[in-house]
C-alpha cells in the first residue's frame, strides 16, 4: 500500500484543492489552527476580512453599475458613433463601450482569485459560474453578466443549491443565453404578438433542456423529451424587460403557457402562472439524481477526474440530507478519509486560471491584471467568462494538456520569473528560497526527473523550471 500523505503534504494538498493556490501565510496558518478549523473558517467567508481584494477590485468602476447603467455608459460601438462629434471622440469611443465591461469583469475575477481571503469562496464561485455557465461576448449578455456574476452568483455560492437554481432561472442573463426570455405558449394570447425581428413567438426548450441535462439530473437522470417539453411550457413567461435596455427579469402572463403539465411523473395544475416554473425548481432541486449529479462534480472538482463512487454517494446523501446546503457538502467530501489519499495526491491537471493564480500566488507576486495576462488565459484555452457552450471549461486533465497549451504554461513561467508581465513582480525573496518554494509545491513528492533539471539550473531559471514541472502543473 502507498505511504500515506505527512501531515505538511496533506496541508498543500488541501491548500490545492479548496483555493487557488498556498501562499507561505496560508500554509503557516493551516499548520497552526488545523486543516478542519481552516475549512470551518472559509465555509464561513462573511467573518473573513478581505480588504485588500475589495480595495483591488473598487477601482474597477463598472462592477458598481447596474445593467441599465452599463448599457448607457457603455453602449454599442455603431451607438457609439452616432453619438461622437468629432473623429478624435470616434476613435477614442471605439476602446470603449462593452469591451470595457467585460475587461473589467475579467479583472475583477483574476484579482480576487488572486487576492481574497476568502479562498473557497471564490473558487466555489468559479465552480458555479462554469456548472451555470453562460457567453458574456453573446448579445446583451455584454451587459448582462455583470450583474449575473455579482447579483446571481456570488451571493449564493456557498448556501442553498436551490436558491442558486431558481436565481439562476430568473437572471436576464441565462434568460438571455438561452434563449427563454423568447418562450411563449403557442396557444397563449401574447404568441401571436411580434417578438425580435417580427417573429412570431413559440415554445423554446433550449433552458429547460439544459436545466435538466447541466444544471440538475444530468445527461442520464431519468427525464424525457416529453419532460423537456412540458419544463418549457413551465417556463414560458419568465422573460425580460428590455434586454439592452432595463435588463430586469419579468413574468409576462400573457405569454404562459397556462394549461396542465406533467414533470417527472408529477402533475403541475393548470392556471399556476409562473409558479410553475418555481414549482420545477424544487421537483429538480430534491430530485436524487441531481444530488448525484451535483455530488459527482463537486468531488471531481475537488478530488479527482475519475469521481471515487463511494465519495460521490456519500456527498449526495449530505446533498440529500441538509437539503442542498453547499458547506455541508463539501465538509462530507473533505471529510472522506479518499480525501487525503496518496493516489488522489497532485491527481488533477490545474485549469488555466489555477495554473496562473496559483503561480502568482506561491511566488508571492504583486501583480496587476493587465491585458498580457489576460490573454495569457486565452492563449492557455480558458479566457474568463467566455466559453461559449453550456457546459462551460471541462473539468478533466485531457483538455489542458495539449503540446501548445504546455508551451504556453512554460512561457508564461518564464515570462513571470524574469519580471516580463507588465506590471507584475515575483517577491525577491522568492527568489532567493528555492527550498521553500519546493515544500510550497511538492513537499517530499519531486520526481526524479524534476530534481535532475533543478540541479543543472540555477536562480530564476530553476524557479521558472519548477512553476513548468509537472509537480507544479498538477494541483
Amino acid at each position: 500500500m502507498s505511504a500515506p500523505l505527512s501531515q505538511e503534504q496533506k496541508i498543500v494538498h488541501f491548500l490545492n484543492r479548496t483555493s487557488f493556490g498556498p501562499t507561505p501565510g496560508n500554509v503557516q496558518r493551516a499548520a497552526r489552527i488545523g486543516i478542519r478549523a481552516y475549512l470551518d473558517e472559509q465555509l464561513e467567508p462573511g467573518r473573513i476580512a478581505d480588504q485588500l481584494a475589495e480595495e483591488k477590485v473598487a477601482g474597477l468602476k463598472t462592477m458598481r453599475f447596474d445593467s441599465r447603467e452599463l448599457i448607457e455608459l457603455y453602449p454599442p460601438p455603431r451607438v457609439q458613433r452616432q453619438l461622437a462629434t468629432s473623429q478624435a471622440e470616434m476613435a477614442m469611443q471605439s476602446m470603449e463601450g462593452p469591451r470595457v465591461v467585460i475587461l473589467e469583469l475579467q479583472q475583477a475575477k483574476l484579482l480576487r482569485a488572486l487576492y481574497s481571503n476568502r479562498q473557497l469562496y471564490e473558487v466555489m464561485v468559479d465552480f458555479w459560474s462554469n456548472h451555470f455557465n453562460i457567453y458574456a461576448a453573446k448579445g446583451a449578455n455584454r451587459w448582462l453578466t455583470t450583474s449575473y456574476d455579482r447579483d446571481t452568483i456570488r451571493p449564493r455560492a456557498l448556501g442553498k443549491f436551490k436558491d442558486l437554481l431558481e436565481a439562476t432561472a430568473k437572471s436576464p442573463a441565462m434568460l438571455f443565453y438561452l434563449d427563454n426570455w423568447l418562450s411563449a405558449g403557442p396557444d397563449s394570447p401574447g404568441a401571436q404578438m411580434a417578438g425580435p425581428n417580427n417573429r412570431r413567438r413559440g415554445l423554446n426548450e433550449n433552458y429547460a433542456r439544459e436545466l435538466m441535462e447541466l444544471h440538475t439530473l444530468g445527461i442520464d437522470g431519468g427525464y424525457t423529451q416529453k419532460d423537456v417539453q412540458e419544463v418549457a411550457r413551465c417556463f414560458t413567461g419568465w422573460t425580460i424587460v428590455q434586454p439592452r435596455g432595463q435588463g430586469v427579469f419579468h413574468f409576462a402572463q400573457r405569454i404562459h403557457d397556462n394549461g396542465e403539465k406533467t414533470v417527472l411523473g408529477r402533475r403541475i395544475p393548470r392556471g399556476g402562472g409562473m409558479d410553475d416554473g418555481l414549482r420545477v425548481i424544487e421537483i429538480l432541486a430534491e430530485h436524487p439524481s441531481t444530488a448525484q449529479f451535483i455530488a459527482a462534480k463537486l468531488v471531481r472538482r475537488f478530488v479527482a477526474d475519475e469521481p471515487p463512487p463511494g465519495m460521490v454517494n456519500k456527498a449526495a446523501e449530505a446533498f440529500l440530507r441538509s437539503g442542498g446546503d453547499i458547506p455541508t457538502v463539501l465538509r462530507a467530501i473533505v471529510d472522506t478519509p479518499e480525501f487525503f489519499a496518496r493516489e488522489n495526491f497532485q491527481a488533477k491537471i490545474k485549469n488555466p486560471l489555477e495554473f496562473v493564480t496559483s503561480a502568482l500566488r506561491v511566488t508571492g507576486s504583486e501583480a496587476q491584471v493587465t491585458h498580457q495576462l489576460l490573454r495569457y488565459l486565452g492563449r492557455m484555452g480558458a479566457p474568463l467568462f467566455l466559453a461559449q457552450a453550456p457546459t462551460g471549461y471541462p473539468d478533466i486533465a485531457s483538455s489542458w494538456i495539449s503540446a501548445d497549451m504546455l508551451l504556453t504554461r512554460m512561457n508564461f513561467a518564464s515570462d513571470l520569473v524574469a519580471n516580463r508581465l507588465p506590471e507584475t513582480n515575483v517577491a525577491a525573496e522568492t527568489l532567493k528560497d528555492r527550498d521553500g518554494l519546493i515544500r510550497r509545491i511538492a513537499p517530499d513528492s519531486l520526481s526524479p526527473a524534476t530534481q535532475a533539471a533543478l540541479t543543472q539550473a540555477d536562480g530564476n531559471q530553476a524557479i521558472a523550471l519548477l512553476l513548468a514541472a509537472p509537480e507544479f502543473q498538477r494541483r
